[in-house]
């Protein structure tokens, strides 16, 4: 009797026990054929070629370096190219994207190389490889060789600071700040003339401020300096009127008139008072992410800059912002009036209201 349930405790153990191998069995089998598609989900489609070994085997790679694949590798650094030679093989590239420190897991990315089948597809030629970007971008990058120039443009009206944020998403190897240093040591603040430029991606700081600045020289004909010199004013001085015009004028039609004002009001010695000038002087406001604060409060009227048109008279230091032909051309030639008010138009519709005289430049003032 004894013997008889002694088997049966037996038979139920061995039965226990086949039942917690086959359970085991199946939870390993279902992880061992969800690793490729957790694997595909997290980086795409895998290379058909693949065996199912090295499909497998890559993946699990790829699967525990995920958080090192996908963060940026160096956010601090510049941007820079990396040439690949004809007849570079895997491991050279490698060694090489390591050595600059481009590449902190090399074994984790040459395993997303072979995941994705790019290790077949790598040309030769100069690649460029942004700030910030993560191993992941790196190695899709690969698939495209970055052209050597890039464009650059400058829109009429922005300040030296404008321009430098657009630096940081056009792949040069100039960074906002050394571009700045660069502008203010050259005294260039006007003279970066607007326009679109291409460029080579490792162009020196020095040598883009350069470009802008040649650009400006060559639209001072003989003839438009001539002008210039018949209003009275050096070239330094007419860049920095159609600066403040340049960002006073909504249509390019009204420069001309805009220009006379504040011409005329320098002959008589009436300071400009143009609010531009302010907001130049006031710099970034971040509550409105911009470098034009508008609009003006009473206060910053009262901000204690050479830049302030309203409490000192003539001309400010220098530019505000970097204008556009079109102003420094109606400085040059500007209408033939007696103005010596204007103010926005009441219908929105960026025209402005003139006027010779206070009286009827109060008289312009839109109804509350």
């Amino acid at each position: 009797m004894k013997s008889k349930v002694k088997s049966r405790r037996v038979g139920l153990l061995i039965l226990i026990f086949i039942l917690l191998v086959s359970f085991a069995l199946c939870l390993l089998s279902g992880i061992f054929f969800s690793i490729p598609t957790r694997a595909a989900e997290l980086y795409g489609p895998a290379d058909p070629n693949l065996s199912p070994l090295k499909l497998y085997t890559q993946s699990v790679i790829l699967l525990l370096s995920h958080d090192q694949l996908t963060s940026p590798t160096n956010p601090l650094a510049l941007g820079f190219e990396f040439p690949i030679n004809p007849g570079d093989s895997m491991g050279e590239i490698l060694t090489g994207l390591s050595s600059l420190n481009i590449v902190d897991h090399p074994r984790a990315f040459r395993a997303y190389l072979i995941y994705t089948g790019i290790d077949k597809r790598i040309q030769t030629g100069d690649y460029y490889f942004s700030p910030g970007m993560s191993e992941v971008e790196i190695a899709d990058a690969l698939e495209n060789i970055v052209p050597a120039q890039t464009t650059i443009s400058i829109l009429s009206g922005w300040r030296m600071e404008e321009i430098a944020e657009t630096l940081i998403e056009l792949g040069l190897n100039i960074s906002p700040e050394a571009f700045l240093e660069a502008v203010n040591l050259e005294e260039k603040e006007g003279y970066l003339f607007p326009g679109s430029y291409q460029v080579d991606r490792n162009i020196s700081p020095e040598s883009l401020v350069d470009v802008f600045y040649q650009e400006f020289l060559s639209q001072i004909t003989p003839d438009l300096e001539e002008k210039i010199d018949y209003q009275g004013l050096t070239i330094q001085q007419a860049v920095t009127l159609a600066s403040i015009v340049e960002r006073e004028a909504i249509l390019e039609v009204e420069m001309p008139l805009i220009a006379s004002v504040f011409l005329n009001r320098l002959k008589l010695d009436i300071n400009l008072a143009a609010d531009p000038t302010i907001q130049y002087a006031l710099g970034y406001n971040k509550d409105q992410q911009t470098w034009w604060t508008n609009p003006l409060t009473l206060e910053d009227f009262n901000i204690n800059s050479p830049y302030n048109t309203y409490e000192n008279f003539g001309l400010p230091p220098g530019p505000i912002c970097n204008p556009s032909f079109a102003a420094l051309q109606a400085v040059a030639t500007p209408a033939d009036t007696l103005y010596l008010y204007f103010r926005a138009a009441c219908d929105g519709s960026g025209q402005h209201l003139f006027a010779e005289t206070f009286e009827d430049h109060l008289g312009n003032a839109c109804p509350e």
